[in-house]
């Protein structure tokens, strides 16, 4: 099946929305990330095509940490070799441009901050570090995957010996953030998603909130999202290549050169 090319009168239509908004954010999902070769979860070729979406429950690291620690040991090896893309770095130019003022993210891979994302708000958490579920105590991944490698599964903290969860939001637990996310949705007039199938609560509501408060929603996926009626421009093709096109076009309505 041949890739979608993007539309450019739809690019037109949201250089149209950022430019004329006072403040608008972005809000991104997986779907930004898999050019950066971390598959997605809802996809034809998703993550939870291949496996149980329990996997990722609260209940199952309880009940089952050994093997919570070797599935997240494999998924560690993806996160960890990825890059930024250029819908990474076009997301933290429009920050660097002041047409864009935050981030909220999906997404725990840190690729946005890693583009040169400033005002990134993680409600899912992040897989750079590891926190114990007894006393809190914080350890950065790498220190963690080197407990894994030499056979401490599942890690332990060195401190009080309770057993080591990735600082990410599992399916069961709140997300993080999530109030200061709302406010800031509440204060936006735009909204440009990113790469989310929007199916995710209470993440998807981000959207909702812009729209509620009379503001603009920009969606730009790959396949049709949950929210595409409220959309008030969608771009269905790669996030990479719409982004490298809204950018240019940003550009050009404000006279920057290339």
């Amino acid at each position: 099946m041949s890739e979608k090319q993007c539309n450019i009168e739809d690019i037109k239509k949201a250089a149209d929305v950022l430019i004329n908004a006072k403040h608008a954010i972005a809000f991104t999902g997986a779907g930004i990330s898999t050019e950066s070769g971390i598959p997605d979860f809802r996809g034809p070729q998703g993550l939870w095509k291949q496996y149980s979406p329990e996997i990722a429950t609260i209940d199952y690291f309880l009940n089952h940490p050994k093997d919570f620690w070797l599935f997240y040991r494999m998924r560690m090896s993806t996160l960890f070799a990825a890059k930024p893309n250029r819908a990474h770095y076009a997301v933290a130019e429009l920050e660097r441009l002041g047409i864009i003022k935050a981030v909220i993210t999906q997404n725990v891979d840190g690729l946005h901050q890693a583009a040169g994302s400033k005002n990134v708000i993680e409600l899912h958490g992040t897989m750079k570090r590891a926190v114990c579920i007894a006393c809190g105590r914080t350890y950065p991944m790498e220190v963690v995957i080197k407990k894994i490698d030499s056979g401490q599964i599942p890690p332990l903290c060195d401190e009080c010996g309770g057993i080591l969860k990735p600082d990410t939001v599992l399916f069961g637990e709140p997300v993080k953030d999530f109030e200061r996310a709302r406010e800031l949705a509440l204060m936006s007039d735009a909204v440009l998603v990113i790469g989310s199938s929007l199916s995710v609560y209470p993440a998807a509501y981000i959207p909702i909130f812009v729209k509620e408060m009379g503001g603009k929603v920009i969606i730009i996926n790959m396949e049709p999202t949950e929210l595409d009626y409220i959309a008030d421009v969608i771009i269905q093709c790669k996030a990479g290549e719409a982004m490298t096109l809204l950018l240019r076009e940003v550009k050009e309505r404000l006279g920057i050169q290339q």
